[in-house]
């Protein structure tokens, strides 16, 4: 039996005629403010059991300038996305807590770098991490698959991603709402395609 061809992997200039990829707003976006918001949010998580996952940190721009991130540590179910800065250092307990827990299993693209800058911040080891890219790298796809073109192979829609929130700086103590979509809709895009790729892979019952 003749295995069926990859679709392949969208070029920009056909992305950019998708139609655009519908997020999450802000109010479905909590801002992770106090240690008792940070326990209600990892108890919706675990509850869940599988979340989008990603990080941003401030850009470096100069040569020898070292990465003090991530300064933002992204979740997200299929409704509600949960963002912790780090500065806010009453819910970093639970943060680590969350990414060290074998219990909630946390899918993104690209993690190697986040992981690293993790360990090195809160200095825990991350635990039940699974990068999609290599679910696509099983299908047969021999580039790496990142969260735009997934979004166009699985949806067949654009993934937004504004330059402008991608270098802005994320130490900042206040994200602006255009920060909190641009963190939230990173994660929610993850679980999206993960769980739309589990849903295919899963036998037809009845």
């Amino acid at each position: 039996m003749n295995t069926p061809a990859l679709p392949p992997i969208p070029e920009k200039e056909d992305i950019a005629l998708l139609d655009a990829f519908e997020g999450l707003d802000l109010p479905d976006i909590v801002m992770v403010t106090t240690a008792e918001e940070a326990e209600r949010a990892a108890v919706a998580m675990l509850a869940a059991g599988i979340v989008g996952f990603d990080t941003e940190s401030k850009p470096t721009f100069a040569k020898n300038e070292v990465n003090t991130g991530p300064h933002v540590v992204q979740f997200s179910t299929l409704d509600t996305a949960w963002l912790f800065q780090l500065h806010r250092t009453e819910c970093n307990a639970t943060l680590a807590e969350l990414i060290a827990s074998r219990a909630l299993t946390k899918v993104g693209f690209g993690l190697s770098t986040d992981l690293t800058l993790i360990r090195n911040k809160l200095g825990v080891e991350p635990q039940a991490v699974f990068d999609i890219d290599n679910e696509f790298r099983r299908k047969g796809y021999r580039k790496s698959v990142g969260v735009k073109s997934a979004v166009a192979l699985v949806f067949n829609r654009r993934f937004l991603k504004s330059r402008k929130a991608t270098t802005s700086n994320w130490a900042n103590k206040q994200l602006t709402e255009a920060q909190m979509r641009y963190a939230a809709n990173d994660a929610y895009a993850s679980i999206c395609v993960y769980d739309a790729l589990e849903t295919r892979r899963r036998p037809s019952e009845g």
